[in-house]
């Protein structure tokens, strides 16, 4: 990753634009926590060319999440897979509400 510093990138949710302490400190956890929900897979951070661990606003989202979950006593390897699960429900279901309008836009079949 090299830095930009366009105006425009930081309006950018998924813009690496955070480093590992100051996105433990957005969400209110520590930068542990950030290497657990990364380990578990959870969340890939992208990596400056020193290497350091770089968020960006959808990750740390991400990982508010995890974190909340965590707090209510849920094991860490569960809420990523409970996030995980969210995630693919809400994706299934968009495609599924496209398949519907697609289908009655096409109008009623009719079968022989």
């Amino acid at each position: 990753m090299t830095a930009d510093s366009s105006p425009g990138r930081l309006d950018d949710d998924d813009y690496p634009a955070y480093t590992m302490g100051r996105a433990a400190e957005m969400i209110g956890a520590t930068p542990g926590f950030l290497r657990a929900v990364g380990e578990a897979r959870l969340i890939t951070p992208l990596r400056s060319d020193g290497g350091h661990r770089r968020y960006s606003r959808y990750q740390l989202r991400i990982a508010a999440r995890a974190r909340e979950l965590v707090d209510q006593g849920t094991p860490i390897e569960a809420a990523c897979r409970i996030i995980i699960l969210e995630d693919q429900l809400e994706e299934a279901q968009r495609i599924n509400a496209e398949y519907r309008r697609a289908a009655e836009s096409s109008g009623p079949t009719t079968t022989t």
